[in-house]
């Protein structure tokens, strides 16, 4: 069964389509949303290889003209010089303002071909293909766009909305058990935010993405650039996650690994400062378990390090941490009651497993 679940932004709606089988439809389904034009199918070295050909065909069907750019997978390729780079390769292959960008794989490729499309002459249109799972639940809908700088993961980027994304379920067979688990740690974070029903039933994969995709949407569609702090709750767990995922330097850790920690960092918080009852933050923790997801974290990253990552955290607000926490599972709110010595203490609490 397909689903197709809209993402009410204000200017600009698009639908999100979850199924299995439908990557042989997205250049008819993109045909519907952007006229058919010369096009980049941006993916990486993983994903490429098994899915731009189909893809290409497809689009070519369409009556579109994709030119195939290739980066390397993994966090590496999200820099300011491979964005730089990709809009090289684009130029050079004729791709101007009429064009349109297909970002093909996981977030670190759809982060990226959004925010190529977001500068590409001031602005092309772009569709999401994700290929993994935290893409399919997470990132490919919301229109953050971005890359990372030295300083943290993110701090370079813009909001540019997809005019389009199609999630094939039935990629998610080819990834790797480890790439599939990382996926994980954002659907428990949305389950604890909003559903925690989910934590119980995490078998049928297209029901389960098409649920976390009505999840992101509702809140996507509430606060699109994060001016009410309704979007800011999706950042549960991933202060600490995000300056982890720094510390350790990127590729240690999967996004969604270092997000675990993270997770079970804002679970152990959230039960001294804001009440959530200890059964609860054990069901998270179990869940991450079960997906064989980190729980403690290894002595070897300094927590200076970490420290200092995360104070370029976007979540800070002239030097004070926005940081969400939970009363209950499904009863998130961002809390101001969170210090630094906090943070401090639940990265030392994390050693202990």
């Amino acid at each position: 069964m397909v689903r197709v679940i809209r993402v009410p932004i204000s200017e600009r709606p698009y639908d999100v389509v979850v199924g299995a089988g439908i990557l042989r439809e997205s250049g008819e389904r993109a045909s519907a949303v952007v006229r058919p034009c010369r096009c980049a199918v941006v993916t990486d070295s993983h994903v490429g290889p098994i899915y731009a050909g189909p893809v290409a065909t497809a689009l070519e069907q369409a009556g579109f003209t994709p030119v195939v750019v290739t980066v390397a997978a993994g966090e590496v390729s999200k820099s300011l010089e491979q964005a730089g780079a990709v809009c090289e390769e684009m130029i050079q292959a004729g791709l101007d303002r009429s064009s349109a960008i297909f970002a093909l794989g996981g977030g670190v490729v759809g982060d990226l071909a959004g925010f190529v499309a977001s500068v590409y002459y001031r602005g092309i249109p772009f569709i999401q293909i994700p290929t993994s799972v935290v893409a399919q639940v997470d990132s490919s809908v919301g229109g953050k766009t971005g890359v990372n700088a030295r300083g943290g993961k993110n701090l370079i980027g813009s909001f540019h909305q997809p005019r389009l994304v199609i999630a094939d379920t039935d990629l998610l067979a080819t990834l790797p058990p480890r790439e599939f688990h990382q996926g994980f740690a954002e659907i428990i974070k949305h389950a604890a935010i909003r559903d925690p029903g989910m934590l119980g039933e995490m078998d049928d994969l297209p029901s389960l993405v098409a649920r976390n995709v009505e999840i992101k949407a509702q809140i996507v569609g509430e606060d699109e650039f994060e001016t009410s702090g309704l979007r800011a709750l999706l950042n549960f767990g991933h202060t600490i996650g995000h300056a982890i995922e720094n510390a350790a330097g990127y590729g240690r850790y999967l996004h969604g690994e270092a997000i675990s920690l993270g997770l079970v960092a804002a679970c152990r918080l959230s039960v001294e400062k804001a009440g959530l009852p200890e059964s609860d933050a054990a069901k998270v923790i179990g869940a991450l378990k079960r997906f064989d997801l980190p729980l403690a974290l290894p002595g070897d990253i300094a927590s200076g390090a970490i420290q200092a990552a995360w104070r370029t955290d976007k979540k800070f607000a002239q030097g004070s941490i926005r940081y969400v926490l939970l009363r209950r599972l499904g009863e998130a709110f961002v809390s101001t009651d969170v210090s630094d010595s906090d943070l401090v203490r639940a990265v030392e609490n994390l050693r202990e497993g």
